[in-house]
């Protein structure tokens, strides 16, 4: 199948793959940034945005492979990939199976434990129901600041920041999604297997995260990938692009920065850095 998506800039590509419930545009903050020095893809997964569902479940590996197929319809060898919460997953998948030549996470999903992982479910099937309740209503419902801190303070570091139109459009998506509730179902038994990695990983954590909580999975994620490097990303939530986009692009671009000469070849992963 092929997915909708969004295709910007020049110079070595980047695919950037959101969230359970968004869709491409959560890295609109970040696109032209990034799009000076990168071909950038950002990618609606399968029952999100502008992409039809799956058949089958939409498991972590099952997305992957939709990317991976939209990659080779757009004729993109091993790009670098970069991920949010479960496109964070979906990520880290693309560079297990060797079609990433480098791998960026921001608060990737898999890190949790059951209890974390039935708290973040509670949020998610909260925001859901909002949103469907409030859909006819939802420029209104996030008109103000302190309206979208109240609609976004589990996903934001600062949602005050986030404009009225976009948080209007995120809160239509999250109603309109038709894969969010197979799409959470088969998250619900997915955990990273602490694979290794032939290519640089790097794993970025919002230190404001209120969804998968910062100090927990964080700490975890450090464990099973001792050979990444870690980032923390001072002063944003779980969806940090909103939040600090300067900040976030960085990351981005420094994780999948390419050796002189280009190639793109990347073998071997980045060494830990300290928070």
């Amino acid at each position: 199948m092929s997915l909708a998506y969004v295709r910007r800039g020049g110079g070595p590509p980047l695919v950037l793959v959101h969230g359970i419930g968004s869709q491409w545009q959560m890295w609109e903050p970040v696109l032209d940034r990034l799009a000076r020095e990168r071909e950038v893809i950002a990618v609606d997964l399968p029952g999100f945005g502008d992409s039809a569902p799956l058949r089958g479940a939409p498991s972590v590996e099952a997305l992957a492979q939709s990317v991976a197929d939209l990659m080779g319809e757009l004729g993109i060898e091993r790009p670098h990939a970069a991920g949010n919460s479960l496109g964070g997953g979906v990520a880290l998948e693309l560079g297990r199976r060797g079609d990433a030549r480098s791998v960026c996470v921001l608060s990737p999903a898999g890190f949790g434990t059951m209890r974390e992982g039935s708290w973040a479910r509670m949020l998610l099937l909260s925001s859901r129901r909002a949103a469907r309740r409030f859909d006819r209503h939802a420029e209104l419902v996030v008109g103000g600041p302190v309206r979208r801190t109240l609609a976004w303070w589990h996903l934001a570091g600062r949602p005050w920041r986030i404009p009225a139109d976009e948080a209007a459009g995120a809160l239509h998506n999250l109603a309109r999604s038709p894969g969010f509730e197979t799409t959470l179902d088969a998250l619900r038994e997915h955990r990273f297997g602490g694979h290794t990695y032939e290519v640089p990983v790097t794993v970025a954590w919002g230190e404001r995260d209120r969804l998968l909580i910062y100090g927990r999975q964080s700490a975890r994620a450090r464990r099973l990938l001792p050979d990444a490097r870690h980032v923390t990303l001072e002063g944003c939530g779980h969806v940090p692009t909103w939040d600090d986009p300067d900040q976030v692009a960085r990351v981005l671009l420094e994780a999948s920065a390419e050796p002189a000469g280009g190639g793109g070849g990347l073998r071997g992963a980045a060494r830990a850095a300290p928070a």
